[in-house]
């Protein structure tokens, strides 16, 4: 297929577009670059396409185009708080009118990157795609209100599928220092501690970047009566962890590092766990590979290897970090859209 992947230049979209590539298809690329320099190690080559605000993308962007894989969004929620109205204007309304553009278009299949953070406060019962959804963010919502518009775009000629990830962990050539096991692997390494600010109860479930891409993959080319308007969670059972077991996979990736547990942050509302059986149904050929321990270690080791400093750790991989020092600095508009020279 040609297939036209946004935020291509992102954590997950600089490990999605090489597994897409090696599968036959010709990716095309989509970004605004506001995080092409996160770069740790050798820099990714990244596909063709067009440099351009997710807002402003154009009908003839997407010309010829078989599929879309809608990756771009502001990406988490500390950020989504801080600027809830361009959270909503991007990931809510930008990626809506992308689709609408992309069905006018002719694209057959569009596969949006959802998250299983739209479950919120469920607790420790695992829910599945059918439970009700309880987003406590703004980033979360977004996540629900384009699920609900796409399905009112969806017909015989339109296929939308949404994929909630777990929360992603693992590297990337565009490393993210500000997602759970990212981060308390990086302190590991740069300070000796495995730091939890909250009190380690909160479940998460977390799956590897590649086993992302890997799902990705998989639901572009499944029969179309197989993910059609249907979301699937993306993980597995096994990575279904507290924050706590999360910090003790980490002391034991990480030689000589010790726990240690403030909970000065208070209770996180965010706590779920999730089921993973309906994508294992439908798309048997999907397998997730990663465990947390495997990815706890494998960052270790590309963190050393490429020598991982305190000051890009803090600043140059955290994404409100990063937007702060690039609007300070001049180059991104107080709406977040680069200021080109």
């Amino acid at each position: 297929m040609r297939v036209l992947l946004t935020g291509h230049q992102g954590y997950l979209g600089s490990v999605m577009a090489p597994v897409l590539a090696a599968a036959g298809h010709e990716v095309l690329g989509l970004d605004s670059a506001l995080f092409a320099d996160c770069v740790l190690g050798p820099a990714p080559a990244d596909p063709a396409g067009p440099l351009v605000d997710l807002r402003d993308v154009t009908a003839a962007q997407l010309a010829g185009v078989d599929a879309v894989i809608h990756l771009a969004a502001l990406s988490n929620d500390p950020l989504g708080s801080l600027a809830p109205e361009l959270t909503y204007d991007i990931n809510h309304h930008a990626s809506v009118r992308l689709a609408r553009l992309a069905k006018d278009s002719g694209v057959r299949r569009f596969l949006y990157a959802s998250t299983c953070s739209v479950y919120g406060a469920a607790g420790e019962d695992l829910v599945n795609e059918d439970a009700p959804l309880h987003p406590v963010t703004p980033y979360a919502e977004s996540k629900v209100r384009v699920e609900d518009d796409l399905l009112d775009l969806a017909d015989e000629d339109f296929t939308p599928v949404f994929l909630r990830n777990a929360t992603a962990f693992g590297f990337s050539p565009r490393l993210r220092a500000d997602i759970v096991l990212n981060n308390l692997v990086g302190h590991a390494v740069l300070t000796g501690e495995v730091r939890v600010l909250s009190d380690g109860t909160p479940w998460r479930p977390l799956v590897h970047a590649a086993d992302i891409a890997d799902a990705f993959a998989a639901a572009l080319v499944a029969p179309r009566e197989a993910v059609h308007c249907r979301a699937f969670n993306v993980g597995t059972e096994d990575n279904n962890l507290t924050v706590a077991q999360i910090a003790a996979e980490v002391v034991e990736a990480v030689p000589g590092s010790r726990l240690v547990i403030t909970g000065e942050a208070g209770a996180d509302p965010r706590s779920y766990r999730v089921d993973f059986s309906r994508i294992r149904s439908a798309l048997p050929e999907h397998r997730t590979r990663w465990t947390v321990k495997a990815g706890a270690v494998e960052l270790s080791e590309h963190y050393r290897r490429h020598g991982l400093t305190r000051e890009d750790f803090d600043r140059r991989f955290t994404r409100l970090a990063r937007l702060s020092d690039r609007r300070a600095a001049g180059q991104i508009a107080a709406d977040l859209r680069p200021v080109r020279q």
